[in-house]
């Protein structure tokens, strides 16, 4: 977190820099510190609003911050100094120091942040796609409000209370006037979260209408709304633009929910994301609440599919049963991993690279203890080495499939795709077939008593989709004259 890069003012154009206010509401008339049970170093799903608001700013493409704190500044040092994972430069200014409602404070802002600024509070989660859809809309000279949608229930049940917050008088995609949360019901919320240009900051000290104890962010926003040079953006869940304020106990469980279905990929499987999912986030929550990395959390999952595959080599139908539900265990948990890393923002190249080594060695290990199983059932029977044939067959389709997937996604990273036909189709390879589901399968097999015909299938899927996923990445894998892909 090197402060030097905002101090020395380094020339990043367009949207890049945020100024977060932890306890302070950015659209509201007074400069208190909010009062409540729900603060910014209020945990959400492992991590404070604090914290989760800087690293989703990072995440979305924010390259510097600085944080308007007051006595709770070094409590948020501590929550960010926690861990390596925030990269940007981070500048504290304490408000004892820097007055909100001194223009030199909103001067000096305008002078350090470039073309324009996103100011926000720490009283909710959002998506870094929302982020990243500011950064595309900002304009130099006009300001932007994040809309809510207005059918969004309050929580607490105050009409008047700041959970209500401040409806907008939009007209096409423009926002003409701030109303209080009464003027119509069916007008959107104002999120506490709006970029202005820095001529605007800057120019505070002419604005000549500051008042002592008062914010100024929404009367200049009210002002430039009249000259209709402000643009609404609306936090919408289809769009993965999503915006939750968290003021009150009641929202945590909603904002819980809403940060659990961002984890919905494209790369998820069927049985994945209508069973396996709906599983795994009650044990995510569990790791969470007792501090688990993700690869702890990655390793766990594969002991429990390493003893599924000594289940499977006894060879008996209640060890067979046993062990395909064991399997189907490791299943769900190994989708916490991935789940924890997101919402804890720890995700790393080696994480991923782990947890797909693991899941590969665990199928190895499943389809080997399979096979000796059978045999071991049918020992002394002529051709029961043809079950440890097809062990080996549906380990090495396996193994060849690993290398051939880390080829691909190597390839996809450093975008060497010769053809949009070979991107397309190793895509939907990734998507459609190499995934958790045939563990479900699994179990259907094990139940009737058909392990034999479970491993033939494996063997022939394995080695068709090595051959598939060779041909595929065939004309892009040739390594270039100037390095390995």
């Amino acid at each position: 977190m090197n402060e030097s890069l905002v101090q020395k003012r380094i020339g990043i154009r367009g949207l890049a820099t945020a100024v977060l206010f932890p306890s302070v509401d950015v659209l509201g008339d007074s400069i208190e510190v909010r009062q409540g049970e729900v603060g910014p170093l209020t945990t959400v799903v492992g991590i404070s609003l604090f914290q989760r608001a800087v690293l989703t700013l990072q995440r979305g493409g924010i390259r510097q911050l600085i944080v308007l704190a007051g006595p709770e500044e070094e409590h948020l040092k501590q929550a960010l100094g926690g861990g390596p994972r925030v990269s940007i430069p981070v500048r504290w200014m304490p408000v004892r120091e820097f007055p909100l409602d001194d223009p030199r404070t909103w001067e000096f802002l305008g002078a350090e942040v470039g073309d324009c600024v996103l100011l926000l509070s720490t009283n909710a989660v959002f998506s870094p796609r929302l982020i990243e859809h500011l950064r595309r809309e900002s304009r130099d000279g006009r300001a932007i409000v994040v809309a809510q949608p207005s059918s969004r229930p309050s929580t607490t049940g105050d009409r008047g209370s700041a959970r209500s917050g401040v409806r907008l008088n939009v007209g096409g995609k423009r926002l003409t006037a701030f109303a209080p949360a009464h003027f119509d019901h069916a007008a959107p919320l104002a999120a506490a979260m709006a970029v202005l240009p820095a001529a605007l900051l800057a120019s505070a000290s002419r604005d000549g209408g500051m008042e002592q104890g008062r914010l100024p962010i929404r009367r200049w926003l009210e002002h430039a709304a009249v000259e209709g040079r402000i643009q609404i953006v609306e936090a919408t869940d289809k769009q993965g633009l999503w915006y939750h304020e968290v003021k009150a106990p009641a929202d945590l469980p909603i904002a819980e929910t809403k940060l659990f279905q961002s984890l919905r990929t494209d790369a998820e499987g069927f049985v994945d994301r209508y069973f396996n999912r709906q599983i795994s986030r009650w044990f995510t929550r569990l790791f969470l609440r007792a501090g688990w990395p993700p690869n702890v959390i990655t390793v766990v999952a594969s002991l429990i599919g390493f003893t599924a595959a000594a289940g499977f080599s006894m060879g008996t139908y209640a060890a067979g049963v046993v062990a395909a539900l064991l399997f189907q265990l490791a299943a769900v948990i190994d989708c916490c991993d991935g789940e924890v890393a997101r919402l804890t923002f720890a995700e790393s190249p080696f994480g991923a690279w782990l947890d797909l080594f693991l899941d590969n060695l665990v199928h190895m290990a499943i389809f080997a203890g399979i096979a000796i199983g059978l045999y071991t059932t049918q020992g002394g029977e002529p051709g029961a080495w043809g079950w440890l044939l097809l062990g080996g067959m549906a380990v090495l389709g396996n193994g060849l499939s690993f290398l051939l997937v880390e080829r691909a996604q190597k390839i996809k990273a450093a975008n060497r795709w010769k053809t949009a036909a070979g991107a397309a189709w190793a895509d939907f390879m990734l998507k459609n077939v190499a995934s958790r589901d045939f563990s479900i399968t699994l179990v259907l097999f094990a139940v009737f008593a058909k392990l034999d015909w479970f491993l033939g299938f494996a063997a022939v899927g394995a080695l068709l989709f090595a051959a598939v996923m060779a041909w595929v990445i065939r004309p892009s894998a040739v390594t270039p004259a100037n390095g390995s892909v």
